[in-house]
């Protein structure tokens, strides 16, 4: 509620040749204004501008948003690659050169995951589950001389780096 109040703390005023004299808080120093149902309300201007700065916002940070996701799951799928890799160096030096090289000749992608399994830290029963939603590793078909092959792609933007 708005109030627009005059005080007048012994001040004269002359209206017609007369003087009296307002005192603060006198009925005739204060007036109420009309009231409004609008006086409240936001415009339609108002209304169209809040809507049109949301969009706004929303424009620029939905992309990034997007990017944001996609960078961490290509993040996970790295650091899963790095993890095959550790596990594959710790198998290897566990049972030695020759017997990891003749086991992992022998075996498939799920049976050489199953070699290195017990050197991964919560590990997943297979490769399909441990493997990220979208992407694919390749074990390198031989583990000796020791670098790191494990490839990742992905399957809607081909190859990622690693």
């Amino acid at each position: 509620m708005i109030m627009k109040c005059e005080i007048r703390n012994a001040k004269r005023e002359t209206r017609k040749g007369s003087a009296r004299i307002l005192r603060a808080g006198h009925p005739a120093s204060c007036r109420m204004p009309p009231q409004s149902p609008w006086l409240s309300a936001f415009s339609l201007v108002e209304v169209l501008a809040a809507i049109a700065i949301i969009g706004i916002i929303a424009f620029l940070a939905i992309p990034n948003i997007v990017r944001i996701k996609q960078d961490g799951e290509d993040n996970l799928a790295r650091a899963r690659a790095e993890t095959l890799n550790t596990a594959i160096a710790s198998y290897v030096q566990a049972v030695g050169t020759n017997t990891a090289q003749t086991n992992w000749s022998a075996a498939n992608a799920n049976g050489r995951y199953d070699l290195i399994r017990t050197y991964i830290g919560f590990a997943e029963t297979n490769l399909t589950l441990f493997t990220p939603s979208g992407y694919s590793f390749g074990l390198p078909a031989s583990i000796v001389p020791m670098t790191a092959k494990t490839t990742i792609s992905n399957t809607s933007r081909g190859a990622i780096s690693y």
